[in-house]
Order: C-alpha cells, then sequence, then structure tokens
C-alpha cells in the first residue's frame, strides 16, 4: 500500500482537510446514497486525516444502520468526507476523491461494493 499525501476541500472552502490515502484502492458504491452522490472514495484511518477547517461547516446525515456518519458543508452541501468504524473496529475516514486537489480521475480504477446488497 502507498499513502501519499493529498489536501481537499468542499466548494465553498468552508471544509478543508489533509489525508494520507492509497488512491490504487478506491471504491464506488451502489447504496442508495452512494449512486446518488456519486463519490469515489478512499479510506484513511482516522489519524491519517486532519481536518484543517470548518469544524462548524459540517452537518451529518446517517442512515440504514447508522454506522457512518456522512458529512457535508452546510453551505455548498458537498460531502467531502464521512466517518464510521471498519469492520476490524478501526475508526476510519472515508474521503471523497472527487474533493481532492489534483487528482486525475480517469486514472483510477475502483473497485465496486454492492452496498445495495447488504
Amino acid at each position: 500500500m502507498t499513502l501519499k499525501h493529498y489536501a481537499g476541500s468542499c466548494q465553498c472552502g468552508a471544509v478543508t482537510f489533509e489525508a494520507g490515502l492509497d488512491l490504487d484502492r478506491t471504491v464506488t458504491c451502489n447504496c442508495s446514497r452512494c449512486r446518488r452522490v456519486g463519490s469515489i472514495l478512499s479510506f484513511a484511518p482516522e489519524a491519517g486525516f486532519t481536518l484543517k477547517s470548518g469544524e462548524t461547516a459540517l452537518r451529518e446525515y446517517r442512515f440504514n444502520t447508522h454506522k457512518v456518519a456522512h458529512l457535508f458543508c452546510a453551505s455548498c452541501g458537498i460531502q467531502p468526507f464521512g466517518r464510521g468504524i471498519a469492520p476490524n473496529g478501526d475508526r476510519m475516514v472515508a474521503v471523497n476523491v472527487r474533493c481532492l486537489d489534483g487528482v486525475d480521475l480517469k486514472s483510477l480504477t475502483p473497485h465496486e461494493h454492492d452496498g445495495a446488497s447488504a
């Protein structure tokens, strides 16, 4: 696994963050939320993610099992990341790769997770 440091934000810039991510291991999901949002996700351990600004601008949405805090900017509505617990119990951050600076999205080969059946 090759971690690289990335910076990202919501559209209006109220929420900014940095994370160490492996973009060779991205995921898309077909659950009712992800398929509508269109996120491409990369996962970081909580310790590998830093929220630089915007804690008070974030709003939370939970659905289904309520295990994932889907976070979005109250100003522009963009969902740059979410927080949850990995199957092994580790606290993780799911970063929306579309919100990262300088990433060539066409170079990614995301794994398709079948969240609709989960």
